[in-house]
């Protein structure tokens, strides 16, 4: 195998270069390396997420068909704010298809996707509570969020949380909360306990 073949098949991936999974997030390049399996020599990236302790190896040239990708541009990632401070859209189906919906979006590895469910699934203080399957859904597409937020724009997650609560308060449906933004509340509720 040539070198320019190796090349094109790395698809620009260098090691050391922070890189999204879609089924586990934001990861590290940690190496490329070649491997013989079933008698078929591979070369691999090996992307490590230290905060799930996991490491995974990629065929590099399987990497863009399983849609991993590089890290966001910060125009991209500033539009994945700006979708935060939308108005929630919630469909009116019933719970088990919407989340079957939202699992989708987290796991397309796509930030603008994975942002539209951080924000549908957003509640205030002021907000009744999260069943526990909706609060996982959440959070699971808010770390992803964070991560790569954070990755972006070479800040801690921390910060990447603050801005993301941040672009969250702006929303309208949380500043100006009026009787029909209860009322629809009330309406999802009443949904997701028919569902379940």
């Amino acid at each position: 195998m040539t070198t320019a073949k190796k090349s094109a098949q790395r698809l620009g991936f260098k090691t050391g270069e922070a890189v999204v999974y879609p089924a586990h997030g934001v990861g590290r390049i940690t190496a490329i390396e070649e491997q013989e399996i079933a008698g078929f020599k591979l070369e691999l990236f090996v992307v490590s997420f230290d905060k799930d302790k996991m490491v995974l190896r990629v065929p590099t040239a399987k990497a863009s068909s399983v849609g991993m990708r590089k890290l966001a541009d910060a125009a991209l990632a500033q539009k994945s704010l700006d979708v935060l401070t939308g108005r929630a859209r919630v469909k009116r189906t019933m719970w088990s298809r919407r989340a079957q919906e939202y699992e989708a979006k987290i796991n397309s590895g796509d930030l603008i996707a994975v942002a539209e469910v951080v924000r549908d699934l957003y509640r205030s203080e002021a907000q009744p509570e999260q069943s526990y399957s909706e609060r996982q859904l959440y959070e699971s597409a808010l770390d992803r969020v964070v991560r790569e937020i954070s990755a972006v724009n070479k800040i801690t997650e921390t910060e990447a949380l603050k801005l993301i609560e941040q672009s969250l308060a702006k929303s309208p449906r949380r500043a100006a909360k009026g009787s029909e933004a209860e009322a629809e509340d009330a309406e999802d509720i009443q949904d997701q306990e028919e569902a379940a």
